[in-house]
Formats: C-alpha cells, structure tokens, sequence
C-alpha cells in the first residue's frame, strides 16, 4: 500500500512545485489573456473581435477614426443588455456607437482600457450595459475582457480576429 502512495504522492508534489514556478505570468489574467497593456493605438484595435466565455456568439467591431487618434467607431453584435432596459430590448442587443482608449498611467495597476459609447439602440443610456473593457496583448494579438478579480481569468473576453 505504502509503495503506491509514495511515488503518486511524490507526483503530486512535484506538479503542485512546479505550477506557480512554470509560467511567467504575474496574475491569472495574463496567464490566460496576455499582457494587460498600459496603452493601445488606433491601429492596434481596429478590426473584430468574436467573443469567447460568456461573450459567446457576440461580435465587436472597431473602425478607427481617420482625424482623432485612440478613437472611432464600434458597432455590436449580441451585446449583453443591462437590467434597466433588458424587458424592452432583450438579453442582448445590435448596436452602433463610438468607442475611446482610456491610456494607462503610471503606477503598476493602471491599464488601459477601452472606453464605449453607444448611440444605437438610442434608449441606451452609458453605464446601463458593458461600456468599458481592459486590453490585453499576446504575440501581437490585442483582447478585451471585463476585470473583476484579476486572480481569476476573465469570463467575459473577446479576441481579435486575424485578417
């Protein structure tokens, strides 16, 4: 008995060791997500982003503005609704609105992040659903979460779609 639990335990530990030491990563969300980014281009974030987690099935597309850096346009697809107006739109809606980088600042745990504003459906008001999302970067690919708990990786996240 005793010489199967020896070398299971000793699994065990070895796998329990080697699991904090084995990433890189300083929080779960860049286990999972990539780099939280301090700051974001236009040109970075342009382009569509298809949900995975809870944001299965929805769609966001970024249009960069051609005047004003760090902003343009967005439009949705499946966007969750917020309590206020989910009994006249539904659990989701399609919408069209603008959207602004938020830049990062200076201390460790400021990040940047994505600021939107919808101006269709026009009974929307801001706060009233999802209108800001954090940007993480891996290998060059940008993604946007919601940030609850950064010991837990993001429920809510999309990931931008390669052209």
């Amino acid at each position: 008995m005793y010489r199967t639990r020896l070398p299971v335990a000793a699994a065990v530990l070895a796998l329990l060791v080697c699991l904090p030491g084995c990433s890189s990563a300083s929080t779960a969300v860049e286990a999972c997500m990539g780099k939280q980014a301090v700051g974001a281009t236009s040109g970075e974030l342009a382009g569509t982003y298809r949900g995975e987690g809870d944001a299965e099935g929805v769609t966001l597309t970024l249009t960069a503005s051609p005047t004003v850096p760090g902003s343009g346009t967005v439009t949705v697809h499946d966007w969750p609704t917020g309590d206020w107006y989910r009994s006249e739109l539904g659990d989701t809606f399609d919408g069209s609105g603008t959207w602004s980088v938020v830049q990062g600042g200076t201390t460790a745990t400021e990040f940047a992040r994505l600021s939107l504003s919808f101006t269709a459906p026009k009974r929307l008001l801001d706060g009233d659903t999802l209108d800001s999302l954090s940007i993480a970067e891996t290998d060059g690919r940008i993604s946007l979460y919601t940030q609850d708990d950064p010991d837990v990786c993001p429920a809510f996240r999309l990931r931008h779609q390669d052209n």
